[in-house]
């Protein structure tokens, strides 16, 4: 934990990444302030990264905190206060502050200091910038690396594993950058052997196949070059934009393009229109720039146009919490726009499938003439896991473009007939005279823009979601086939959730659960599989009022988002459980949840 722009997240992804070419299993949480400046020293302004090693497969960030290192004692106090910490946790703080000039500093140091020694916590103070000050002029630029190789002590990581992982991390840098990095590095670790009598070691065992190690939006990059995209327009936006940084340094290498649009509502068109002129794209954003871009997603969808649209969720509505995790924008995705105009939506659960999940749209997308939204969010897009190495496949790309010429009948269209429900086709743009066609907004029918025949047009549209739903399986059940209680969710929660359902079982409770990548089209079997259990209830990063609240009751109550669907879908009565504290939940909480509702 530092202040905003001393390094902790790096040092934190530096860890991370030298833990799984050991061979452990991790998953990275970043903390993030949610204000551009925040003030040094301050709650607000608490930066860093929360690393879970194991010795297993690790898919989410777990509960408590055992060990901290903190630049100054304020970053930490947010997590106390929220119970972050394990009881007896152990924390390495920087003991600058106890000394300091300004009698406020030096006073809040001890206090706080002196309070978490009797709350139970280990503090172990050390010298981290006047070590740092014995090799860098401006020890703030490389408290993080002293800290890394501290840490790499402590876990035991190979110090030349660690000493290429800086290679790789300023690879852009002159090598001066790099040598003074690799000394901060060892610095700390010699700091470790010589004043630490204790270090850990968790068993690791390297993986049989090669594995990269990424967060959710590099994974999402990745897939969008892996699937053949030719174009991403996107305007910056917390937390998309580092999805767009990775694209602009390396989709020009395979041909792609990535345009920087005035706003929200540009990159949306400028991507319609590529993909109009044959280019298959894909626009990128979070929550207020999906909002801005719903009238032009309409244009997509009544033109039948290709297009992916990623929206990496974040706490809302509005401005909301920008760097703040949240699955809200379920209901917006599906039915945020004027007039009906389907859409498929996707979420990706895993880091892994936000690569394999744009590959998946872009087919969806370019087979339906549809728009096809995948919904990620904060959670998946900054946090790193390693999963294997994809290996390429030409199926993933596009086949070739149709250059039959349309049908006479439908020469006043871009799209050719409908030739059964639900399955259009896709050909050159063509008319009466060479490269002249219209295409537009308006309702058709198959062979003609006839506004009064708006019923055929949704029609056709309509049945693109059934036609694609037929091509659907249905989702795996985590546990028992039946049981007492089955838990549902969608995107980021599922790690979570079968880690809590797990230890539950391994109780001899009978809890499963499933987890819905689809949810327009939703799979088919769901309703089955809910039917097979005495309970069902969904587990969200969205709201839900509590049915304790004592204004609610059955005729008021809101349900969260994946919940109200499927109640109104199935017929079933399916209660939810949902938390909004801007942080991923935690395996305990949910274990606490499911087994309440066990019980009742």
């Amino acid at each position: 934990m530092s202040d905003s722009g001393e390094g902790a997240q790096r040092c934190g992804q530096s860890l991370g990444s030298i833990a799984a070419r050991m061979g452990n299993g991790i998953w990275t949480t970043e903390i993030i302030p949610a204000e551009i400046r925040p003030p040094a020293r301050s709650v607000a302004g608490a930066s860093g990264n929360r690393i879970r090693i194991g010795s297993g497969y690790i898919t989410n960030g777990g509960d408590e905190t055992d060990l901290v290192v903190a630049f100054n004692e304020q970053v930490l106090l947010g997590r106390v206060r929220a119970r972050e910490l394990k009881p007896g946790c152990i924390i390495f703080l920087e003991n600058l502050w106890r000394k300091h000039p300004d009698l406020n500093i030096s006073m809040a140091y001890v206090e706080a200091h002196d309070r978490l020694v009797a709350a139970g916590y280990k503090v172990i103070e050390f010298p981290m910038e006047q070590e740092c000050k014995l090799l860098n002029a401006d020890p703030k630029r490389g408290k993080n690396m002293f800290a890394l190789g501290m840490l790499c002590y402590l876990y035991s990581f190979d110090l030349q594993m660690a000493r290429d992982q800086i290679a790789l991390t300023f690879g852009k840098k002159a090598q001066s950058i790099i040598d003074a990095n690799v000394k901060l590095l060892e610095a700390g670790h010699q700091w470790g052997e010589a004043n630490l009598d204790f270090s850990f070691c968790i068993p690791a065992t390297p993986a049989a196949q090669p594995q990269i190690v990424t967060n959710g939006n590099t994974a999402l990059a990745l897939g969008v070059m892996a699937s053949g995209m030719e174009l991403c327009s996107m305007y910056p936006i917390t937390p998309a934009t580092s999805a767009s940084h990775y694209l602009s340094e390396v989709f020009e290498k395979v041909g792609g393009i990535v345009h920087q649009a005035e706003d929200e509502i540009a990159a949306c068109a400028f991507a319609i229109g590529a993909s109009y002129a044959s280019k298959c794209t894909v626009t990128i954003t979070s929550g207020p720039g999906y909002s801005l871009k719903q009238e032009a997603i309409g244009l997509a969808v009544m033109a039948e146009i290709p297009l992916v649209v990623v929206n990496v969720q974040r706490g809302g509505p509005s401005t909301g919490q920008p760097t703040k995790v949240e699955q809200g924008d379920l209901m917006c995705a599906i039915f945020g726009s004027h007039g009906d105009a389907p859409k498929v939506v996707m979420a990706p659960a895993t880091i892994e499938d936000c690569f394999y999940s744009i590959i998946t749209a872009r087919k969806i997308a370019e087979a339906f003439n549809m728009v096809v939204v995948v919904l990620t969010d904060a959670s998946l897009s900054s946090s790193q896991q390693p999963f294997t190495r994809p290996q390429f496949n030409a199926s993933w790309l596009a086949p070739p473009f149709d250059q039959s010429p349309v049908p006479r009948r439908c020469q006043s269209l871009r799209l050719g007939c409908h030739h059964r429900p639900g399955a259009p086709f896709r050909s050159r743009p063509a008319g009466r005279h060479a490269h002249r066609h219209r295409t537009g907004a308006r309702p058709r029918q198959p062979c003609g823009l006839r506004p009064r025949h708006q019923p055929g047009s949704l029609r056709a549209r309509s049945l693109k979601l059934a036609a694609l739903q037929k091509t659907l399986t249905a989702p795996e059940v985590f546990g028992e086939a039946s049981g007492d209680l089955l838990v549902v969710g969608w995107g980021s929660t599922k790690g979570v959730i079968e880690e809590a359902v797990a230890s539950l079982r391994s109780e001899g409770r009978k809890v499963s659960s499933i987890h819905l990548r689809f949810l327009q089209p939703m799979q088919p079997g769901i309703k089955e599989i809910m039917q097979r259990f005495g309970k069902v209830m969904t587990i969200e990063t969205n709201w839900s009022d509590s049915p304790d609240e004592e204004i609610i009751d059955e005729s008021n109550r809101r349900y969260s988002s994946l919940a109200t669907l499927l109640r109104s879908r199935c017929l079933i009565d399916v209660d939810c459980w949902s938390e909004v504290r801007g942080q991923p939940i935690k395996p305990s909480t949910i274990r606490r949840i499911v087994l309440a509702k066990l019980i009742t």
